[in-house]
């Protein structure tokens, strides 16, 4: 007989669900008019148990110390026949932390719960990861439509919980059924969320508000996205190369007068600049000015406009620079103000 049983009364009319237990022979029966009847033990009889509310450990012990190992035998397991409940042959598999005292959430202590949700027998582990190494924390069996208790901790064990796996099999017992394949399912757990009290929900599975991780929904496995802050860095770096090399080609248009126009703004020429600075930027426009220079240097009479825009003149000066050294025989001057504005240089070809 557990809390949350229903009982009926053997020796007068009457009955209803557990509430509690005084000393080894009394029970306190909840009536259906909310009132506590004291009761002898014997005087009652389990007519249905609320299996949820059955708070079982898990089947993982530590062996004594100095105890040599034996050699394994076979074990037969035997099961006890369970309901099915309609609906139940859906997997839905949780992981949650209860709080002993949700109003002292700064100090309080927690269980670890697995919730079987299913007509599933369940082989688990349950496990924590202690960077590439594993070990498992609780194993063994759940049974169907019950919840099972995995493990009771304080917040000083909280950094070993922040990345832990569930390993299970379903299966049933003496029935046929439809096969579910075995899974492992990895959860990063926010430990911050342990001390906020607004992150422990309601359930249907417990009294108190629930720290709730689900395992599996509906058949499907979870997969938990998570993204370190290195793989963010690793992103953001290969972004930039990758907008280094996302490279447009140079804008030319040929005119009716024969004029070729090379529009130098570091937009036209890359599809993104983020990573890049001024230097950088202005290196890339001088490469795209010498290799039209270099392509038409022969062409005599030329005429090509380089659009630079006004600015604050850094690259037309550095253009002009670049003319003056490296192509002597090319004439330059001002770009027409009607057609380019102040941002513009026509380079002649001599």
């Amino acid at each position: 007989m557990n809390i949350g049983d229903k009982v009926r009364f053997l020796s007068e009319i009457g009955g209803g669900i557990v509430k509690g237990f005084q000393g080894k022979d009394i029970v306190l029966v909840e009536d259906a008019d909310g009132f506590d009847i004291p009761m002898l033990i014997k005087e009652c009889v389990v007519i249905e148990t609320d299996d949820y509310n059955m708070k079982r450990k898990s089947d993982v012990k530590a062996k004594p110390a100095n105890i040599p190992d034996k050699p394994l035998k076979p074990v037969i397991p035997t099961y006890t026949s369970q309901a099915e409940i309609k609906g139940g042959d859906i997997l839905n598999i949780y992981l949650a932390y209860v709080p002993e005292d949700i109003k002292m959430i700064n100090t309080t202590g927690f269980d670890a719960y697995l919730v079987n949700d299913s007509n599933y027998y369940l082989y688990y582990n349950y496990l924590s990861a202690e960077g590439k190494a594993w070990k498992v924390r609780s194993g063994g069996m759940i049974e169907p439509n019950t919840k099972l208790l995995l493990e009771e901790f304080d917040k000083s064990i909280l950094n070993e919980l922040e990345h832990v796996a569930i390993q299970f099999i379903p299966f049933k017992n003496n029935k046929t059924f439809i096969l579910k394949g075995a899974a492992n399912v990895e959860l990063r757990i926010d430990t911050v969320k342990f001390y906020k009290l607004h992150t422990f929900r309601e359930s249907v599975f417990f009294e108190t508000p629930v720290l709730m991780y689900d395992i599996v929904r509906n058949d499907m496995p979870v997969k938990q996205v998570h993204v370190t802050a290195e793989d963010i860095q690793d992103a953001i770096l290969q972004k930039q190369c990758n907008a280094k090399d996302k490279v447009q080609p140079i804008v030319k248009r040929a005119i009716n007068n024969g004029i070729l126009e090379v529009d130098l703004h570091i937009n036209e020429l890359l599809d993104d600049t983020r990573g890049m600075c001024n230097s950088e930027m202005l290196n890339f426009q001088l490469e795209k000015f010498r290799e039209v220079m270099n392509k038409y240097k022969s062409s005599r009479e030329k005429k090509i406009v380089f659009i630079h825009g006004k600015g604050d003149g850094v690259l037309r000066k550095a253009i002009i620079d670049e003319l003056k050294k490296r192509y002597n025989n090319c004439r330059y001057q001002d770009a027409s103000f009607q057609e380019y504005g102040f941002g513009a240089t026509m380079v002649t070809i001599k």
